[in-house]
């Protein structure tokens, strides 16, 4: 199944604890992975930021469990059941919601939620709503992740606006930018001869030019993918200038056979797509321009020490 999100992890957390004894935060995750028959997989799997999915939404369905008083720490890593998460249990709830949870003032505080007449705090937590269901780390992590793919779809409009050349030049600034041909100056010197042999640029693979790497880049659009004559022709082309390393980047998409193909020989060919384009113009800067920078920080258990 799914990793649950962190609210469906709350009611079972508090059953968990309803025996009134002391457990680690260890103990209650090999508990959940039991519970939900977690695969390995399901275990493993990470968020960005390299925190386990599944111990950041216990954590969080720990911390809210706190917040409203149903659970306590007793020490580090360590909590244990309140008598009013006793009595919350009497009530035989079927979940726990943060709506739920609303009821004590202690948890409205927590959130910062202000309750009046007008506003329902059902419309506020709906469990219908993608963002109710969210750790705030997915959050902003899902945030991030629609800015850059709309970014990222800005940048191809733009760029399948303008000349070709634009494109070309466009091309080998960015693998300039990420480590290779040297300086900016060098690599331009293999520009503006496009169309020559199937060859658009030429850019040293290090500092040192101990080898070359021939670019070919096609600026076409998504209904215009790249097939696999237009690789194998790439491919041909190398063979006739003597090279063995290809870069095959495209605004557009590779066929499936496109991606499928591999050269007989020991040419080494690497496709780009649009979309993987976009990121690295994102993730290196170019063509586009920071506007904020948000640092996520947490606890240092170190500086603390032990309890």
């Amino acid at each position: 199944m799914a990793i649950p999100d962190y609210q469906t992890l709350m009611l079972p957390l508090l059953k968990f604890a309803a025996d009134q004894n002391e457990h680690s935060t260890k103990d209650a995750l090999e508990h959940m992975v039991s519970y939900f028959k977690l695969s390995v997989q399901e275990q493993e799997e990470l968020l960005s930021s390299g925190q386990h999915v599944i111990k950041n939404r216990i954590g969080w369905a720990t911390t809210y469990l706190k917040k409203a008083q149903l659970l306590e720490a007793t020490r580090r890593a360590h909590f244990k059941i309140t008598k009013r998460g006793i009595d919350f249990l009497e009530t035989h709830p079927i979940n726990i919601t943060n709506s739920l949870l609303s009821q004590y003032h202690e948890f409205k505080e927590f959130i910062g939620v202000q309750v009046s007449e007008s506003i329902s705090t059902e419309v506020l937590w709906s469990p219908n709503t993608s963002v109710a269901e969210q750790t705030p780390e997915e959050i902003i992590e899902s945030a991030y992740e629609a800015i850059r793919k709309a970014l990222a779809q800005e940048l191809l409009a733009k760029i399948q606006s303008l000349p070709p050349s634009f494109f070309e030049k466009l091309v080998v600034e960015l693998l300039v930018k990420m480590g290779y041909g040297g300086s900016l100056r060098d690599a331009g010197k293999a520009l503006g001869k496009s169309g020559d042999g199937g060859i658009d640029g030429i850019i040293k693979e290090d500092k040192l030019g101990l080898d070359a790497i021939y670019i070919q880049a096609k600026r076409w659009n998504e209904n215009n993918p790249v097939g696999r004559p237009d690789v194998q022709a790439f491919v041909g082309a190398l063979a006739m200038h003597g090279a063995k390393k290809g870069v095959f980047i495209t605004t557009s998409r590779f066929t499936t056979e496109a991606q499928s193909y591999t050269p007989r020989n020991d040419t080494k060919i690497i496709l780009i797509d649009g979309e993987q384009l976009a990121q690295y113009m994102i993730d290196y800067n170019l063509g586009v321009t920071p506007i904020s920078a948000y640092e996520v920080k947490r606890l240092d258990i170190d500086y603390f020490g032990e309890e």
